[in-house]
């Protein structure tokens, strides 16, 4: 068994790096090390863990499984040394730090406006960077730290990271404010639903068809789409300025002017909104705040 006196703490953050990196060059620039000097700290990983740890590869360097069984736990004993060094105490009013949050178009308006605007006055110290979402790189933007939180669904959350559901949500017909279909005492029927002129959001772009679709499917009826377009965002101003109806997440039209929205007379399946996030933030009093901060005020939003 090796002697645990003898391992530097340095060389377990450069072995992290370089199972990030995969490449001697910028795990050094991670670090702000030279690369002579990352090149010697891997003789000496390799030497403590009597393991060549990496080999090289066409393009970079590939992990041996030794190494491979490590990045888990490297991950949480860094995590856990990192949590030794946090403050004792979270002080929202006088923080500084920044918080870095993916999300697609529809959450940045459902989730990030109502808790941006509790953040503001509660932390103002504290800056927020909106990314987009980026499943296939999801577990590795926040194990790296390039991510502090992501608003997915379940099925996109990869398995071995926090999660939180934070609603359950459903779909709406949304027309502008005087439709002569859509905003009217008569309740709307699905003969007259088909006959509206649709648009919908495709984030493939370009596609014609959705959920809505393949709920009509199964009725044996269809809908006429006459527009595609790859943001929710755009939407509202389309649905203001014509009389098309769009099929949204009710989150999504809380509180816009102009627009008004009916159930529509048919069932479309919803979906389920979760936050994730890594054990490398887990136990962070300023993460843990911003975190409970987000669900509170999703909690406070009424579709």
């Amino acid at each position: 068994m090796r002697d645990l006196k003898a391992l530097d703490f340095n060389l377990l953050k450069a072995l992290d790096a370089l199972l990030d990196e995969r490449n001697v060059t910028r795990a050094a620039l991670r670090l702000g090390v030279t690369q002579p000097a990352m090149s010697g700290m891997l003789t000496r990983l390799r030497a403590t863990f009597d393991d060549p740890l990496f080999v090289r590869a066409q393009r970079g360097m590939v992990a041996t499984a030794r190494a491979q069984q490590l990045a888990a736990p490297l991950k949480a004993a860094l995590a856990g040394v990192e949590g030794l060094l946090a403050p004792a105490t979270f002080t929202p009013s006088s923080a500084r730090m920044t918080f870095t949050l993916a999300a697609s178009d529809y959450a940045l308006r459902a989730i990030t406006v109502p808790f941006l605007a509790r953040l503001k006055s509660e932390a103002p110290g504290i800056r927020v960077a909106l990314v987009p979402v980026e499943e296939d790189r999801l577990q590795r933007q926040l194990e790296r730290g390039d991510l502090d939180l992501a608003l997915v669904t379940p099925q996109s959350a990869p398995a071995d990271l926090h999660a939180r559901v934070l609603f359950d949500e459903h779909y709406v017909c949304v027309a502008r404010q005087g439709h002569p279909v859509v905003d009217t005492d008569t309740p709307l029927t699905l003969d007259a639903f088909c006959a509206l002129d649709h648009a919908l959001v495709s984030y493939t772009a370009g596609a014609f068809e959705g959920v809505t679709d393949e709920a009509l499917a199964r009725l044996g009826r269809s809908r006429a789409v006459s527009l595609s377009v790859k943001s929710f965002l755009i939407l509202p101003e389309i649905l203001r300025a014509s009389d098309r109806v769009a099929v949204l997440p009710s989150r999504l039209v809380v509180g816009l002017e102009g627009l008004t929205w009916v159930e529509p007379p048919l069932a479309v399946p919803g979906f389920t909104k979760v936050a994730a996030w890594h054990e490398r933030t887990h136990a962070d009093p300023g993460h843990r705040w911003l975190r409970q901060l987000l669900f509170a005020s999703c909690d406070q939003v009424t579709p």
